[in-house]
């Protein structure tokens, strides 16, 4: 049996080196006269151990990592080819405690096998959501998405259902599919991996939702930032449209359903749905207002169903498993599971997929290990640049939409940045002013403005003039723009801002009164 070594090839393994150990790997079997197939697989996802490499033996899959190029020799000498010991050996890689405590459906096959291979795909399961959906009625399709619970995982937390029922519903001679993978965010890299390391999932459910509506197109919005995620689709595209995945008769059926893949505009704000939208019509990427809904009318003035990259990868394993076995994860009405993705000061970086109910305590410390410095936490951003900040004294909250809802925070994409004691809380919220100053589209006042007027007076503050005013002042501005943006740009900033405020006063005094605490 010819040895089969993985090596990552995503772009999170790569920026830590993969590359150069896959051709140390290659130099060194050939050095040897040892014949191997290397396979460039995707990362499962615990990054602090990338480049993890993984060898198949008679015994099971053996992972080794984090692996340097000059690990490689001694790697050999150790008989890594068939699982033996050496100083980077982690064991079977399901075994690893990180990935071990995760509850994987969506990410189920994500860095196991080469992810354009459609054989491997289909050999872990692939396609049976496709394959029991083009035998049901659309109405019946659309259902059971609904009763699964499955919300918008890009951030609004939106009903995925009630979305595609409405589409279903509206008469229109061409329906969209546009899924959102303009994944801007800080600390998010979900899409990205998945894009990367299991594409076919994310045309499985995009097809999937085509059969539900009525809609026989669909675009992928991939951010700019993302080259390699735009090879690889661009790849699985051609891929699953010559295995009649896609197509005019999908699966062999009446139903047709064919994607393309497009690249953004390099704007935060075209994450946005509707910026989204004028960016695909080759228009500028401002916010459209609202009504009407992109559900009614969106690209190209037709019903459009406007997806996040998770949340049509999720739809496979309920089609394939049924609504019931998706909604028995979670809690509340947050159902299913969500890929958390830990960075920051972070010990254990990566991306954990887990049932919702988990606490932020639990998430940092258990599953993320604390602070990479060692110093105590001091506070957690969750939901990207426009997320809350939470300090430890809310890390009993539990993972769920209503319950970060009523602590004033939100999940959005479920990107968790750690922070240690050495942060001042003052900086991060004019960062969080600065950036919805310069990421603003300029179509509406409060937002456009707003966060410029942010930037001074929180300068201002810093500057120790007027204090008591000038807070005064970026509270207003906080309501101002919460209650009067177009969209959540604008509208979520003060998040970030008034989290800090809120929960860390002391980083908010005058300069001589905060030099005189520390």
């Amino acid at each position: 049996m010819i040895p089969r070594i993985y090596i990552p090839g995503d772009s999170g393994a790569l920026a830590l080196g993969a590359e150069k150990v896959a051709k140390a790997v290659r130099a060194e079997l050939a050095e040897r006269g040892i014949e191997a197939k290397i396979v460039r697989n995707g990362s499962r996802g615990a990054y602090f151990l990338e480049p993890m490499v993984e060898v198949a033996t008679e015994k099971g899959r053996v992972a080794y990592g984090p692996v340097k190029p000059s690990d490689v020799k001694s790697l050999f000498d150790s008989g890594f080819l068939t699982g033996g010991h050496h100083k980077r050996w982690l064991g079977a890689p399901d075994k690893i405690p990180f990935l071990a405590k995760q509850t994987r459906l969506t990410f189920a096959r994500c860095g196991i096998n080469d992810p354009l291979s459609l054989d491997a795909y289909k050999s872990l399961g692939g396609l049976k959501g496709l394959q029991n959906a083009v035998a049901m009625a659309p109405l019946d399709i659309v259902k059971q998405v609904t009763e699964s619970g499955l919300r918008g995982r890009g951030g609004a937390g939106f009903p995925t259902g009630i979305k595609w029922k409405t589409v279903l519903d509206t008469a229109g001679e061409r329906k969209y599919i546009v899924c959102n993978a303009d994944e801007g965010d800080s600390a998010t890299f979900a899409d990205r991996m998945i894009m990367e390391g299991d594409p076919f999932v994310l045309i499985e459910g995009m097809t999937i939702a085509g059969i539900a509506t009525g809609a026989t197109k669909g675009f992928v919005y991939i951010r700019s930032e993302y080259p390699h995620a735009v090879a690889v689709m661009n790849k699985a595209v051609e891929v699953a449209r010559k295995a009649g995945v896609l197509g005019v008769n999908v699966l062999g059926s009446p139903n047709a359903f064919d994607m393309e893949i497009r690249v953004g505009a390099g704007a935060y704000v075209c994450g946005e749905e509707t910026s989204l939208l004028n960016s695909l019509e080759g228009k500028r990427g401002v916010v459209r207002a609202k009504p009407p809904l992109p559900a009614i009318q969106g690209l190209f003035g037709k019903p459009t169903v406007i997806n996040n990259v998770i949340s049509l990868a999720s739809v496979p394993i309920i089609m394939d498993k049924g609504a019931a076995f998706y909604k028995d994860f979670g809690m509340g009405r947050s159902r299913g599971t969500i890929p958390i993705q830990i960075a920051g000061n972070v010990k254990f970086g990566g991306l954990f997929e887990a049932a919702f109910g988990m606490t932020l305590g639990e998430i940092v410390d258990d599953i993320g290990g604390g602070t990479a410095t060692g110093r105590p936490v001091k506070a957690v951003q969750v939901g990207g640049p426009l997320g809350a900040y939470f300090p430890r004294g809310l890390f009993d909250t539990p993972f769920d939409y209503e319950e970060f809802a009523k602590r004033d925070g939100l999940i959005g994409h479920a990107g968790i940045t750690v922070f240690d004691d050495t942060a001042d809380m003052l900086k991060q919220a004019r960062f969080a002013m600065e950036f919805c100053a310069i990421e603003s589209c300029g179509k509406c006042t409060p937002c456009r403005i707003g966060s410029t007027r942010g930037v001074e007076t929180i300068d201002r503050l810093a500057a120790g003039i007027e204090p008591e005013k000038n807070l005064a002042l970026v509270t207003d501005l906080c309501n101002t723009m919460k209650f009067g943006s177009l969209c959540a740009l604008g509208g979520f900033t003060p998040y970030p801002v008034m989290s800090s405020i809120t929960h860390f006063p002391e980083d908010f005094k005058p300069a001589p009164a905060r030099v005189a605490a520390e």
